[in-house]
């Protein structure tokens, strides 16, 4: 029984230590996501879905961390206390990471449509000059300047009478090029911004989705050698 339970209590301790590191390259990773998804900053009715399962990452990130230690001390010291509050808080941390998952993967089947609604529905935005039409200016003009693509669906003609004074952002530099197309006397990417913008959006959400599932197949590992170990020394006190 006694080399039963020294068995549990040293999966226990590794199983926190990888626990302890998953939570730091969740929370570091998700913050990442978050991050970056700032670029195509979209106004309107943007779904927001992406970015609530990019915050809810960064919350159960931050917890597991917060879980591994308490798992690791609890393990330690043999306190059925605290061993009981690591299964309670990692079964609620399970159960919010399969919401953000859940989120993610609904999010990935209808995300194409929406953002195409979105996207002809403010690409008009481009040509004009109010507070609205400027935020996505300046959202498309920093993608733009990284992806080397310009205008939303059409090209350099999206921009219409505002092609020239941001026109600097979809510049090429190599005239021989074949990327590249004259427009308005500047040479700029013939590419549109859609496709990039999906492809950049896909490639987050999948992350997400994965991150998520993965240290959820984790976590169950985690319930079972916490509860084991519960009972076990629950045993040796009786």
């Amino acid at each position: 029984m006694a080399g039963v339970t020294t068995c549990i209590k040293y999966s226990m301790f590794i199983f926190n230590f990888f626990f302890w590191l998953c939570g730091i390259l969740i929370l570091g990773l998700a913050i990442w996501i978050r991050v970056s998804r700032s670029e195509i900053e979209f106004p309107d009715d943007y779904n927001t879905s992406y970015n609530t399962s990019a915050n809810i990452l960064i919350g159960v990130g931050t917890i597991i961390v917060i879980l591994g230690f308490l798992g690791f001390c609890g393990t330690l010291r043999e306190s059925r206390c605290m061993l009981l509050t690591f299964f309670i808080g990692l079964l609620l941390v399970l159960l919010v990471q399969m919401v953000a998952g859940i989120l993610g993967v609904t999010y990935k089947f209808q995300y194409e449509h929406v953002l195409n609604e979105t996207l002809y529905k403010n690409v008009d935005l481009l040509t004009e000059a109010g507070e609205k039409a400027k935020l996505l200016q300046k959202s498309l003009i920093i993608f733009q300047k990284k992806y080397k693509c310009c205008g939303l669906i059409d090209g350099a003609s999206d921009w219409g009478t505002n092609f020239l004074q941001n026109s600097e952002s979809c510049e090429c530099s190599d005239m021989t090029d074949s990327a590249c197309e004259t427009y308005e006397g500047k040479l700029v990417y013939k590419r549109a911004c859609i496709g990039l913008i999906k492809e950049f959006i896909r490639k987050h959400i999948t992350m997400v989705i994965g991150i998520t599932f993965g240290e959820a197949a984790v976590e169950v590992f985690g319930l079972i050698f916490s509860m084991v170990l519960f009972c076990r020394i629950g045993n040796k006190l009786i």
